[in-house]
């Protein structure tokens, strides 16, 4: 029987909630467990996890229906859990509720097979829309991530001499100057730049520089 064939026939469905934060325990449970926020009769919160071990221990002798799990917690790190989570209680839903945004980070998450995948950015109510979907065997990435995750493969489209032009730009050298460093016309400058701005859909070099902050595209030796 699949998961979500099981999930179907359930009347109220178990949680456990791991996070090494007790007002982000405190405050989902209370939530989850009010009728009417994400289920009729609201959910059951089994047990809570304040560390990677904890979460781990509490799949393994609960087996929900459901894990909320933040992946950056102490003592055993979000791919370990999952690895042991799938293993010892392979029908429970995964979702992840995270504030990194590495896209290596996430794409690998992805690539697990979570279920869900929330920003801590993210409203709440996204969250509870959505978890009834989950519950019952579906999937849902939150748009930060699946915007995230667009921007990243864009700049893996980035020539070399794109790069070196993103760069310069983020070092605030003017096209002249890059031009110069570059050994090409100006005009040549104005079209990399025009071009790396479409890849990456931005629109200002402010938010070129808060994209390449972000995904680590800065490489201080070309930009000298």
């Amino acid at each position: 029987m699949s998961r979500s064939q099981k999930k179907s026939v359930k009347e109220r469905y178990t949680v456990v909630i791991a996070d090494d934060h007790q007002i982000v325990r405190d405050g989902l449970r209370t939530s989850l467990e009010c009728p009417g926020v994400v289920e009729p009769g609201g959910l059951r919160v089994l047990a809570e996890a304040s560390n990677g071990f904890e979460a781990i221990s509490r799949i393994k002798i609960h087996q929900p229906d459901l894990l909320l799990l933040d992946v950056a917690m102490p003592l055993a790190g979000g791919a370990e859990v999952l690895v042991d989570i799938r293993r010892w209680s392979p029908q429970t839903a995964i979702v992840v509720l995270t504030g990194i945004n590495a896209p290596g980070l996430i794409a690998s998450l992805l690539e697990s097979g979570v279920e869900g995948m929330f920003s801590k950015a993210s409203p709440l109510e996204e969250l509870y829309e959505k978890l009834p979907l989950i519950l019952r065997g579906g999937h849902h990435v939150a748009d930060d991530f699946v915007h995230l995750m667009e921007t990243h493969r864009s700049t893996r489209e980035l020539t070399e001499r794109e790069r070196q032009t993103l760069n310069m730009v983020v070092a605030g050298k003017s096209n002249r100057e890059i031009a110069e460093l570059l050994c090409i016309s100006p005009k040549t400058v104005d079209k990399h730049r025009t071009s790396v701005m479409q890849k990456l859909g931005v629109h200002s070099v402010t938010e070129l520089l808060t994209l390449a902050l972000r995904e680590g595209l800065i490489d201080p030796a070309s930009s000298q």
